[in-house]
């Protein structure tokens, strides 16, 4: 999920009460829920990189323990700190804000492993990865939920005010200018926010926070399992769809879209091609084929080669749908490489590289 999902996240979490045991618990849980995302600084170094340490040690069982000892001598000692220079007691104790830790960590992973970009749950034991594909990376109703009690706890000062009153514009201008979402999307996400300000403004559930906290939180919760269950759906009614035409899938991908939870972008590999289809409910024919299918390229000694070139090695470890697109040169060959997750062309998208080999198969 994106930084400001992850954030809300960790906000409502302290507002249920947590926030009250011990000093620090906030900032911890702020911390917290974001840390496993410290790899992100591999996306400055290098594409390749990002893609093959991405969500893996930082997000793995092992950074599950390590982060949160981490982020508790942090906290502890810069409470101490502090505390030193204001000239009163420290307030962080260090086993409550373990637990508070280990919690704010914990939802990193599960919330990533929603989107179809996956997770490695058992890193660095194994590289395994695992797809919920049930919600979009950037989801409106989960900022809508885990935004309203912080709204609501958050908005004492002018300048805290100004602050949410930015981001409300600046989210509502995204989620309503974005081209692919349906009227109803805009409608029910202006009514979300015309609620939080109408909330704020009477004021009443102010003095009811860690209720109106944990309630947002279920109603996540209770929107995530549905999400889970329409994407398995969606597989099982694809394949049923597929078995009806005597098609044999190896492996359907039932992808979530912005904003829309009776959609679902369809990605079928069969033995030889993807085929791209789209999903949707609410129309009186649900099944239609969106784009015409592409090779999935041969699984031979050529497209092998290429993937052992140590500059994909990212690309290699990460992909889920590799596409290989073989093109024969004077020197060997040139080879295209992609992930039809992401790109419905040979080449394109996220992660997309070209290896060339030599006549012997190596990396030129």
């Amino acid at each position: 999920m994106d930084p400001l999902a992850h954030t809300l996240v960790g906000a409502t979490l302290a507002e249920t009460r947590l926030k009250t045991w011990s000093g620090r618990s906030t900032p911890m849980l702020l911390l917290g829920v974001n840390a496993p995302d410290i790899d992100a600084v591999t996306m400055l170094i290098e594409r390749d990189l990002s893609l093959g340490f991405r969500r893996g040690w930082t997000h793995g069982i092992l950074a599950l323990i390590v982060l949160p000892i981490l982020l508790t001598a942090l906290v502890v000692v810069a409470d101490r700190v502090i505390a030193k220079l204001r000239g009163h007691e420290p307030t962080a104790q260090p086993r409550p804000l373990f637990v508070l830790a280990f919690i704010a960590v914990l939802t990193h992973p599960v919330l990533d492993w929603l989107n179809t970009y996956g997770m490695r749950f058992l890193m660095p034991f194994d590289g395994t990865w695992f797809y919920g594909d049930a919600l979009f990376v950037v989801d409106p109703w989960v900022w809508l939920l885990t935004a309203t009690t912080v709204v609501l706890a958050r908005t004492s000062t002018r300048l805290s005010i100004v602050a949410w009153v930015i981001l409300g514009l600046a989210t509502t201008s995204l989620i309503t200018g974005f081209e692919g979402a349906p009227a109803a999307t805009r409608f029910f996400w202006c009514g979300g926010i015309v609620g939080i300000v109408w909330l704020r403004t009477v004021g009443h559930w102010q003095l009811h926070l860690p209720r109106l906290a944990t309630a947002c939180l279920s109603a996540v919760v209770t929107y995530i399992i549905v999400m889970i269950a329409v994407s398995q759906l969606s597989e099982a009614q694809i394949a049923d769809w597929l078995k009806e035409r005597n098609d044999s899938p190896v492996e359907i991908m039932a992808s979530p879209v912005p904003g829309n939870p009776f959609r679902r972008n369809i990605v079928v590999a069969d033995s030889e091609h993807y085929h791209f289809l789209e999903l949707d409910w609410l129309r009186a024919e649900p099944i239609r084929i969106s784009n015409r299918a592409i090779e999935r390229g041969p699984d031979n000694a050529i497209t092998r080669a290429a993937l052992r070139d140590p500059r994909i090695s990212g690309f290699a470890t990460w992909t889920r749908f590799p596409v290989f697109a073989i093109e024969q040169t004077d020197y060997g060959y040139r080879v295209a490489i992609s992930d039809a997750r992401y790109s419905q062309r040979v080449g394109q998208g996220l992660g997309a590289a070209i290896v060339e080999l030599d006549h012997e198969l190596n990396v030129r």
